[in-house]
């Protein structure tokens, strides 16, 4: 009999290509520093043209997060993960889903007649992120390709707010999370990015509360949604009402949670970041493995601290450059 999946997540796999650039580029450009962009393949391609120098990684919000849970279970094991997202039929597609296998990850992954999708991060001087994502294929995720047999094993269920990037996505992760609720399994969901709640807000609030168990946000994503901006304590005791435990991040100093009601606070570390991309990502990363472990709150929120300072003093969300033992073995 198969055995149980620890954490099943839903995202979009994008094949990163992580640039440090000046603010002028930004400036060029028009956005705003720091959000998440969606771009055509023509604005791409001038984007690209923009850069000489680049790293790759195998990104999206989601898979940056399991590949954290894969990584930490390298030293202390938990069940299996798994990773669902389309990919497209060409030669980025099948480096994307061979660089996941070797994090130890179960990749579900159709595969599509568009390209895959693809996310350009440059990293300013002081280490913020700004993001242009052209979607390609994993827009396309439908319901069809969801492997049901499988997420009926898993214990929780993961993904972010991108996925109300498209409707199609959309009307998938709706009927999924649906089908959870049905089977019990717990629903993890990370609010993502500020525009994210901007754009979908009044989806959000209606939706969360039926089906959320862990709510991750940072500051403005949690002010946003709730409406409330005030005291980080006053704005996570707003959020409770949205889902049974809400994790708020606040930075290098850490993150605080309600928890039905209880507030705890989780002190961050100081270090001197490279950048910031991932940081999020990595933060729900070590959340989750260790709820998958069924440790205390406060022990999820200490090695989520831990694994996204660590992750930000290297270029690009690498875990492959960071030991597990110093991000588990304090907790």
């Amino acid at each position: 009999m198969p055995g149980k999946i620890s954490v099943f997540g839903i995202g979009n796999p994008l094949m990163d290509f992580i640039v440090n650039a000046s603010d002028d580029i930004i400036q060029n450009l028009g956005v705003v520093k720091g959000s998440m962009n969606l771009v055509s393949v023509e604005e791409k391609e001038k984007i690209l043209s923009l850069i000489s120098a680049y790293k790759n990684l195998p990104g999206g919000s989601c898979a940056n997060t399991m590949r954290g849970i894969a990584w930490l279970s390298q030293y202390n094991e938990i069940e299996q993960t798994v990773y669902t997202g389309a990919v497209g039929k060409d030669d980025v597609g099948s480096l994307y889903i061979t660089m996941m296998e070797k994090y130890g990850i179960l990749p579900l992954i159709p595969r599509k007649e568009k390209a895959t999708g693809m996310c350009v991060a440059i990293v300013t001087p002081d280490y913020e992120r700004t993001m242009f994502t052209h979607l390609g294929a994993c827009g396309d995720l439908c319901m069809e390709d969801i492997d049901f047999n499988t997420l009926d094993r898993a214990g929780l269920l993961h993904f972010a707010g991108y996925m109300w990037d498209t409707e199609s996505e959309k009307k998938a992760i709706i009927k999924i999370s649906q089908f959870c609720r049905e089977k019990g399994i717990k629903i993890s969901f990370d609010l993502a990015d500020p525009l994210m709640v901007e754009f979908h807000r009044e989806e959000f609030l209606p939706w969360i509360p039926d089906h959320v168990d862990i709510l991750f946000g940072n500051r403005d994503e949690i002010s946003m949604i709730t409406g409330f901006s005030g005291e980080d304590r006053e704005t996570v005791l707003h959020a409770g009402e949205l889902s049974p435990i809400v994790v708020m991040k606040t930075g290098a100093d850490g993150c605080i949670m309600n928890h039905n009601g209880k507030i705890i606070v989780a002190q961050g570390l100081k270090v001197n970041a490279v950048d910031t991309v991932g940081a999020g990502d990595a933060f729900a990363a070590g959340f989750l493995y260790a709820y998958a472990r069924s440790l205390a709150l406060e022990t999820c929120a200490g090695i989520a601290n831990n694994l996204a300072a660590h992750i930000v003093m290297v270029e690009g969300c690498d875990y492959t450059k960071l030991n597990q033992k110093e991000i588990l073995m304090p907790h």
